[in-house]
């Protein structure tokens, strides 16, 4: 949520509607609201990765949201609240990263299995 408005202030309130790239909070919250639902309505047959998608999915909402209530609120005032800002998106970027590779190798690996399975099959 690091601003581009006038230096180290961040901004609170209102102005988080208003500022870029702070008014994606609400996209994110619609769109992490709904990989949430998604993963956790997934019937899961066999052992795979979805723990984890679970985790990073929950884990980035809730810190989204107490995020954006900080922000809403103006308790983000002080000069340590860029770096945090910072370091909380690094750690979303990350595990939303180690969460995609291993949804990736989740689904190639069933597909070669499926695929495996379909040419053994007598026609």
């Amino acid at each position: 949520m690091a601003s581009s408005t006038s230096g180290d202030v961040m901004p609170s309130g209102g102005r988080i509607f208003t500022s870029f790239p702070d008014v994606f909070f609400l996209p994110e919250f619609v769109f992490g609201g709904l990989v949430w639902i998604l993963v956790a309505s997934t019937r899961v047959d066999a052992p795979n990765p979805l723990g984890w998608v679970m985790f990073v999915s929950v884990f980035c909402f809730v810190g989204t949201t107490l995020w954006f209530f900080i922000f809403l609120c103006g308790a983000n005032q002080s000069s340590v609240w860029p770096a945090l800002d910072t370091a909380f998106h690094f750690v979303a970027i990350v595990f939303y990263l180690s969460a995609s590779v291993a949804l990736a190798i989740e689904l190639y690996q069933q597909q070669w299995t499926s695929n495996r399975r379909c040419s053994r099959t007598p026609h």
